[in-house]
């Protein structure tokens, strides 16, 4: 079990790879939605490598697939059509991370740094996607949405 410490020093690290995930993805503003599906999917196609490396089994195996079909939905879902897909991916994720890896059945094989670590990483990059997207909303429809000062 980690110390009040260690828990915030990995959330801390988490929130910088969350920060650095968002500059690179926002730096390539061509290809930002496809880095962050990218991230997102890596981020579950891990479980599967920690599920495998602990010799968990094929059922885990297969868990974690459904792990990375569900996530990569939603990344696929956020490339193609509304990047919201991206925010509820980014955003739900570390129900999987916490709920099943770090007080869950999957804390026998997934390192609880990575799980803790996910919380902040992802609620981070989905923060930040949710604010850019209302934000150009925002911008984009303010005047067509009857704001006239009144």
């Amino acid at each position: 079990m980690y110390s009040s410490t260690e828990i915030a020093l990995i959330l801390l690290n988490g929130a910088v790879g969350g920060a650095l995930t968002v500059l690179a993805a926002y730096v390539v503003r061509r290809f930002t939605r496809q880095i962050l599906a990218a991230v997102l999917v890596l981020a579950a196609v891990f479980y599967i490598a920690f599920a495998a490396r602990a010799g968990a089994g094929s059922a885990w195996i297969a868990a974690e697939v459904l792990g990375v079909l569900l996530y990569g939905g939603m990344a696929i879902a956020g490339v193609r059509g509304s990047p919201w897909w991206l925010v509820a991916g980014w955003a739900l994720h570390p129900a999987w991370d916490i709920a099943l890896h770090y007080v869950g059945p999957g804390h026998a094989f997934a390192p609880a740094s990575y799980s803790l670590a996910c919380l902040s990483w992802d609620w981070l990059v989905a923060g930040y996607m949710a604010y850019r997207i209302a934000r150009e909303a925002r911008v984009t429809l303010g005047p067509a949405l009857g704001r006239s000062g009144a």
